[in-house]
């Protein structure tokens, strides 16, 4: 095998910095900047016509709409600076595309990634925050925890991107969300843990914990078996000079470049969509609370679901207990996680209220304006008080009457928990945007300050395989990891295992930064939180 010399080695760095550098040119901004525009006037006017016939009774609501949306957005738009700029660091280092077309072709990925997310990463992420909030969310201390939580995951993203350092957006808004839920509980209560679902956190946190451990180890040993199975010299040597790696290199790095471009999009992309539906649902209830797509024509086959629902639970609870407050009861379930004789007729009431709704309101587009919000609180704790049936066993529900448990969950949540297309149109244009603006940095110390050594094509296409592979994974059982750290870790495991070696003082940063995130965005959307809510 060849070896590079330290001459190769520095020229190869300097050509790497001198295509970094350039510009798209002017048809790659203009093309850009017409794709640009169109989504955005798609959006716009998706909008515009969802509020068409919505009644604002002040322009305060229309401006906090505005100013929310603008917040949530630049969460996605900060995200594109870290995240997505990870994916394309390994094509542009080992010259397989030029730096903004790589760019271009991942946000076009991304974009698709976006538009097929099933939307089980961005409700799992709400389910993180109180209660309380989540019901009340068009409420000030609602408008509260939405700004504080994305404020704080903002101000942690952009310093660190300012360093140049690899940091989560995944891990920094679970750090922003248990903030505002311990926050929220200080203020109110004296039991702070009650204010977070801890068992819902420990479980992200797992995945946000070892999804690095697994793309370190994953992407050395990748890097060894390719070694064995694969004799080619130059899949194992730093490019030389710029030109493109020979045709099936290149292939396997643009495959993996948009393997991990999709799983990002359809990944991180849900996390800012969640945060937008409560956005959306709290300012203009009217309009987002309630899946209006949904026909007439499934009210019936609803309401029978309901019913049949309803007689199975029926056989889980004391004929004896009768229940004053249903939705009271319900409430205190999902906060404490503790199942007494009152909870199962009480969710069996609420079921049967909501299915007797529906027969008089036809469908859900016809709901009344001033019963929307309470209408789809009803059917948001009734979710997730079968959830919480299914998680903890509890009531031991038969395997027939769990499917039938899990069929009706699934009619109620198409009714609440939806992403309308426009916003994930959004959520991909900021996404794209922040990537165009403020790649360089991150791919600069993807490509050039986590090894002592240019990263070879082999590296970078183990590093990317892995990353694909896992991201995908998580994005299956609904659970948020970071492309930052499985790609980063990624390549730093296929430096340790060809002998490259590591530049210390980088990971060493980037070992704070994982570190440091959790605790920095807890105390500070914590703070936050106690601020805006002492100016409502």
């Amino acid at each position: 095998m060849a070896v590079s010399t330290p001459g190769h080695l520095v020229d190869s760095k300097l050509e790497s910095k001198l295509r970094v550098s350039k510009g798209p040119g002017k048809w790659g901004a203009i093309a850009f900047g017409t794709a640009l525009a169109g989504g955005v006037v798609y959006v716009l006017a998706q909008l515009a016509g969802d509020l068409a016939n919505v009644r604002f009774s002040s322009m305060v609501p229309f401006v906090f709409l505005g100013i929310a949306l603008a917040i949530a957005l630049g969460f996605e738009f900060v995200n594109g600076f870290h995240d997505t700029a990870n994916a394309v660091a390994t094509v542009i280092y080992t010259h397989s595309l030029p730096p903004h077309v790589a760019v271009v072709w991942s946000g076009i990925w991304n974009f698709i990634g976006v538009l097929v997310s099933s939307g089980v990463v961005a409700f799992g992420i709400i389910s993180l925050l109180p209660v309380e909030l989540i019901l009340q969310v068009g409420s000030g201390a609602g408008f509260a925890m939405v700004f504080a939580l994305l404020a704080a995951a903002i101000l942690w993203n952009l310093g660190t991107w300012y360093f140049g350092l690899p940091s989560s957006s995944s891990h920094t808004l679970i750090g922003s969300i248990i903030g505002v839920g311990l926050a929220n509980q200080l203020l109110g209560n004296p039991s702070a843990t009650s204010g977070v679902d801890w068992e819902q956190a420990s479980s992200i946190g797992k995945s946000l914990l070892l999804s690095p451990l697994v793309g370190f180890v994953s992407a050395a040993v990748l890097l060894r078996v390719m070694k064995a199975a694969v004799t080619n010299a130059r899949l194992y040597q730093a490019p030389e000079g710029i030109d493109p790696p020979p045709f099936w290199i290149r292939a396997l790095l643009l495959f993996t470049c948009t393997g991990v471009s999709f799983a990002h999009g359809s990944n991180d992309g849900q996390k800012g969509m969640g945060l937008i539906m409560l956005i959306l649902i709290g300012t203009v209830p009217t309009a987002y609370a309630l899946n209006h797509a949904i026909p007439a024509s499934q009210t019936q086959d609803f309401i029978a679901v309901s019913h049949q629902t309803a007689e199975t639970l029926a056989r889980y609870a004391p004929s004896e207990v009768v229940v004053g407050d249903a939705r009271a009861e319900v409430t205190r379930y999902i906060r404490t996680r503790k199942l007494t004789q009152d909870t199962v007729p009480a969710t069996r009431t609420m079921i049967g209220d909501i299915a007797a709704d529906m027969a008089v309101f036809k469908e859900l587009a016809q709901v009344p304006d001033d019963k929307t919000r309470n209408f789809r609180n009803d059917m948001y704790l009734v979710s997730e008080t079968l959830r919480l049936f299914d998680k903890t066993k509890q009531p031991a529900l038969t395997s027939a009457d769990r499917d039938v448990v899990k069929n009706y969950k699934k009619h109620i949540d198409d009714a609440t928990k939806f992403i309308p297309t426009w916003v994930k149109v959004a959520v991909a244009i900021a996404l794209g945007l922040g990537t165009m603006v403020g790649w360089k940095r991150i791919v600069v110390t993807v490509g050039e300050k986590i090894g002592k050594d240019h990263l070879t094509y082999a590296q970078g296409a183990s590093a990317e395989l892995v990353a694909m592979t896992t991201i995908g994974a998580a994005d299956l059982f609904g659970l948020p990891v970071s492309t930052t750290h499985v790609l980063s870790s990624g390549v730093a495991g296929t430096m340790t295992a060809n002998g490259s070696g590591l530049q210390l003082a980088t990971v060493r940063n980037l070992l704070m930064a994982w570190v440091l995130t959790l605790p920095m965005s807890i105390v500070l959307a914590g703070t936050l939180f106690w601020a805006f809510s002492r100016l409502g």
